[in-house]
């Protein structure tokens, strides 16, 4: 493992330790009756929001916002954005319950980590069929609340190389990008596709299961203000 491995690995878990703004869900994925059901999904959610949010920079949002505007999508002001936000956020906490996918609040963004194990397979862009119900959801609430531009981030875990990885993971955003496009024809002008290959871990890569955290798709919803 290189240096810069490592110390992105130590700094995605020394974070988890001092985040404190970001609302998540996790779905739950251990017995009802497990006294550390509470605690680990609490560690696993605040991992999480360290390193979720926006990886395409302002530049490419202010882009998408712009072809939008001249494609007639009216932008939200003032209290309208948080509200608009709030009623998003609450359909996607009612869609994704149980089904693993983490909904975190940052501000006025929204963002859900779909994990590799319910999306694609190991070393795989190709979506798992049982994952297409959960799409579809995301899909339905996208074209309901079509004033937000979506990036769909794409992530591995620190096996192979990080040319190999930056490129798998690239192909895991357009997968997802493509089928949401597809199943609601939305806008493809709202999209940004991104990959960050293994360079932002939400787990440690020593072992399988923090593999299987890293290895996932997030969808940043980002509102379209006037």
């Amino acid at each position: 493992m290189t240096i810069f491995k490592t110390t992105a690995i130590a700094a995605a878990l020394a974070t988890t330790l001092v985040v404190a703004g970001c609302a998540t869900y996790t779905g739950q994925t251990t017995a009802p009756d497990d006294p550390n059901r509470t605690q680990r999904g609490a560690l696993i959610g605040a991992a999480i929001g360290a390193a979720a949010g926006l990886l395409s920079g302002d530049d490419a949002t202010e882009r998408r916002q712009r072809a939008m505007v001249g494609a007639g999508v009216g932008g939200l002001a003032g209290a309208g954005v948080g509200a608009y936000q709030d009623r998003q956020e609450r359909a996607l906490r009612d869609q994704m319950a149980g089904t693993g996918v983490d909904v975190i609040r940052q501000g006025d963004n929204i963002t859900l980590n779909m994990p590799g194990a319910i999306t694609f397979a190991t070393d795989s862009y190709t979506i798992t069929p049982q994952f297409y119900p959960v799409l579809d959801n995301v899909a339905n609430t996208l074209r309901e609340y079509n004033q937000t531009i979506v990036e769909v981030a794409g992530h591995t875990d620190s096996d192979g190389t990080d040319a190999y990885n930056q490129g798998l993971s690239q192909r895991r955003a357009i997968s997802v990008s493509s089928y949401l496009k597809t199943r609601a024809s939305l806008m493809a002008d709202r999209f940004i596709e991104v990959g960050a290959g293994e360079s932002r871990p939400v787990a440690s890569n020593a072992t399988a299961a923090g593999k299987a955290q890293n290895r996932r798709v997030e969808i940043t919803l980002v509102p379209l203000r006037s």
